[in-house]
């Protein structure tokens, strides 16, 4: 397939990125969200059929950018402004001469973000498509003239067989913050760490690799890796907070979890000029 046959529409909300061979992205332009992520034709990303595409709401599920502020945030929405603001094509999808697939966003400070949080930022968001990865890589510049603070996280919603033979494999041995019992802190004995209840945690000085797997047909073994993202959150609502949230299925927490790299526990400094990269690669593991 040639360029030109990718389908790109300036015009629309949507870009699609093929790579052949049932392997595909979808990305929408509210957020820069990728909505979907096919592997052979194996979709690997949870997305709620009760989200909301409305330009306004973040999209549930996919991957979401969060920045400039994960969680409550008070100058602003929860998990901050870029996952609700529409991103420009910065280079419109293109291939590479190993057939993988690339396209580049852009959001820069404007009116709306300026009245929030007052710097000029620029962030540059590279969605890179391979036969058997998907690669997320943020670049965050400062375009102003003082420095600036900001927490960020890639929100990625990963699609599960079952939530009770989810394992994670990597996390043993860490600290984690536990978002639900007021940010108390403990030290992670699993080896496998398993989900059978509302989670939401904050793994600290995570690995730069870790395996996702969750069975029991069709398995699935997806691998996390990452790059200045030195924070891992798991997060999954469980029946009782799904049913309480109108764009999640009630019972979607029975097919997702999110393992969400980011930096979010200790807040990155920029000075004027300086830009901070990030990135996370997921690969299907067959």
């Amino acid at each position: 397939m040639d360029n030109q046959d990718l389908q790109y529409h300036p015009a629309g909300d949507i870009i699609v990125l093929d790579r052949g061979e049932g392997t595909t992205a979808v990305i929408h332009l509210h957020g820069a969200t990728v909505l979907s992520w096919k592997c052979h034709g194996v979709e690997n990303l949870y997305m709620s059929q009760s989200a909301v595409f409305d330009n306004k709401k973040a999209i549930r599920g996919g991957i979401p950018v969060v920045f400039p502020n994960f969680g409550p945030w008070p100058l602003g929405p929860q998990h901050g402004f870029a996952r609700i603001k529409r991103w420009s094509i910065a280079v419109p999808p293109r291939k590479d001469a190993n057939g993988d697939v690339i396209v580049l966003f852009m959001l820069e400070a404007d009116e709306e973000t300026l009245a929030m949080w007052n710097y000029k930022f620029r962030l540059v968001y590279t969605v890179v498509l391979t036969a058997t990865s998907l690669m997320s890589t943020l670049v965050v510049h400062n375009k102003d003239v003082k420095s600036l603070g900001f927490t960020c996280l890639l929100h990625t919603y990963l699609r599960v067989a079952d939530i009770k033979h989810l394992r994670i494999e990597g996390l043993q041995g860490l600290i984690y913050v536990d978002k639900l019992k007021n940010g108390k802190e403990k030290k992670e004995s699993r080896e496998f760490v398993t989900v059978c209840k509302n989670y939401d945690r904050v793994y600290k000085d995570a690995p730069k690799r870790l395996n996702i797997v969750s069975g029991p047909e069709p398995v699935r073994n997806i691998e996390l890796v990452t790059f200045n993202f030195p924070d891992i959150v798991v997060w999954n609502p469980w029946e009782e907070k799904a049913k309480e949230m109108s764009d999640f299925d009630d019972d979607g927490y029975t097919e997702m979890i999110c393992v969400e790299p980011g930096k979010v526990l200790v807040p990155i400094t920029l000075e004027a000029g300086q830009q901070y990269e990030c990135k996370q690669t997921l690969i299907c593991k067959f």
